[in-house]
């Protein structure tokens, strides 16, 4: 595992900055043509509340976090840290983002994440959920290139007072939609429907 003090996560977030304009819209760096020789590990987790972690302590500074979420990207292997010059594998217990509102946009569901992503769904950026081994609903929405959020549950809630039942082939399903697409989230009767 690559041993990376506080000056390495300086060098990497001034990489990360001066990557950033390289993209137009919100500066999101193109990660996914990045292919840098020098690939280790770094001891950053995020966890599935959504904090980074680094070496055991909290990452306070918002803005590095943000920063750093604009160079995730996902490789079949895992998640990474990218910069021209560097690839780093970090943790992430669930999703690398959460979900924490939902707005409705005329046919639209737009999504912020709590490191300032906006995302609507639809058929680019779909919302599944997944049964817990506890039976609990985990649902998420694609954010970009296979990075998705967990929907924080009151947010979910939300998606559930906008929900409308449909007959599917298997049963009737709660679901949204947005984007031109469907969603399902939950079987009818499980949710009294």
């Amino acid at each position: 595992m690559t041993s990376t003090t506080k000056s390495g996560l300086n060098d990497i977030a001034a990489a990360a900055e001066s990557a950033k304009g390289q993209a137009p819209g919100r500066g999101l760096p193109p990660v996914h043509l990045w292919n840098p020789p020098h690939c280790g590990e770094i001891d950053i987790v995020i966890k599935a509340d959504g904090r980074w972690v680094h070496e055991g302590a909290v990452i306070g500074r918002e803005a590095l976090v943000r920063l750093f979420s604009t160079v995730l990207r996902k490789d079949p292997d895992g998640i990474y840290l990218v910069t021209p010059v560097e690839k780093l594998r970090i943790t992430v217990e669930d999703a690398p983002f959460v979900a924490v509102r939902v707005d409705r946009e005329g046919e639209a569901l737009k999504f912020l994440t709590n490191v300032g992503d906006e995302v609507v769904a639809g058929p680019d950026n779909p919302i599944r959920v997944e049964t817990s081994p506890g039976g609990e609903p985990r649902p998420y929405v694609h954010v970009r290139r296979g990075l998705e959020a967990l929907i924080a549950r009151p947010v979910f809630y939300e998606l559930v007072e906008m929900a409308e039942v449909r007959e599917t082939p298997d049963g009737p399903m709660l679901g949204v939609g947005s984007g031109g697409a469907w969603f399902p989230i939950g079987a009818a009767e499980a949710e009294g429907a």
